[in-house]
C-alpha cells in the first residue's frame, strides 16, 4: 500500500463573513493547463498526439507529489494546444478507478472544452472522430452562441470541440450579471419563502427557455 502523507489546502468557504475586499486587479493571462488522472499513460498520449494533433512537450516522473507532500508515485504528461495552452495527465499506479458519480449531471457538465477557428472546422472533427471510432454527440447548437460536439477521451474526461457564432459570445457581462442576481434571488426567495428550492429554480429554468423561444420566434 502506497504511504500517504501530507495535506491538501482547504476549500474556501464562500460563506465566511465580514467585508470582502475588492480584486485589486489580478486576472490570470492564459490558461497553463488543466490536469486530470488517466490509468494508461500510453492510451491517453496516442489519443492526443494522433487524435487530437496536440504534441507531447513535458513530462515528470516524481514519487511525491511537491505541493503536498503525498507519497503518490506518477508519471505526469503535457500537451499543446495550437495557442501554446496544455492539457495535463497524471498516471499514479496502483490508484483504483474513480468512484462512481452520486448524480448523472456531474458526468454530463464537467468537461473541458477546445476552440475551433468556424462551424466547418467543427464539422471535421466530427468526421475525424468518428473515423477512428470515437463516439460523438452532436453537433449542438447552444442557443446561437456557439457550436458544440462532445466525446470522451480515453481517461473518461468528457470533452467538447466548440466554435463561437456569436462573435461576443465572452462579451455579455451585463446579461451575465443579471442571470447570476436572478438565479441567487430565486434561491434566496424560496428558503425565505419555504418553498423547495429545485422546483422555484426548475421553474426559473423553463421561464428563461420559453421567454428565448418566444424571442426567436418573434426575430424570425
Amino acid at each position: 500500500m502506497t504511504e500517504m502523507s501530507g495535506a491538501l489546502p482547504k476549500r474556501h468557504d464562500l460563506s465566511l463573513s465580514g467585508p470582502r475586499p475588492p480584486n485589486p486587479g489580478l486576472t490570470p493571462m492564459m490558461l497553463n493547463h488543466a490536469a486530470w488522472v488517466t490509468p494508461d499513460a500510453a492510451a491517453t498520449a496516442e489519443f492526443y498526439t494522433r487524435i487530437m494533433g496536440m504534441d507531447l512537450v513535458s513530462t515528470v516522473i516524481e514519487d511525491t507529489s511537491p505541493s503536498t507532500g503525498l507519497k503518490i508515485p506518477y508519471f505526469h504528461l503535457f500537451f499543446r494546444m495550437a495557442d501554446g495552452s496544455t492539457l495535463a495527465f497524471f498516471e499514479a499506479p496502483g490508484v483504483p478507478p474513480p468512484s462512481k458519480s452520486s448524480h448523472v449531471a456531474y458526468d454530463v457538465f464537467t468537461h473541458v472544452a477546445l476552440q475551433a477557428a468556424d462551424r466547418n472546422e467543427v464539422m471535421r472533427w466530427y468526421e475525424w472522430l468518428r473515423s477512428n471510432g470515437v463516439d460523438v454527440q452532436g453537433p449542438t447548437d447552444h442557443k446561437g452562441l456557439i457550436l458544440s460536439i462532445y466525446f470522451t477521451d480515453p481517461a473518461g474526461l468528457r470533452m467538447e470541440i466548440t466554435t463561437p457564432l456569436d462573435k461576443n459570445w465572452n462579451r455579455h457581462d451585463a446579461k451575465a450579471k443579471a442571470d447570476l442576481d436572478l438565479w441567487v434571488e430565486t434561491k434566496r426567495k424560496a428558503v425565505q419563502e419555504g418553498r423547495d428550492v429545485v422546483e422555484a429554480l426548475t421553474d426559473l429554468c423553463v421561464d428563461v427557455r420559453k421567454r428565448y423561444e418566444r424571442d426567436t420566434q418573434a426575430a424570425e
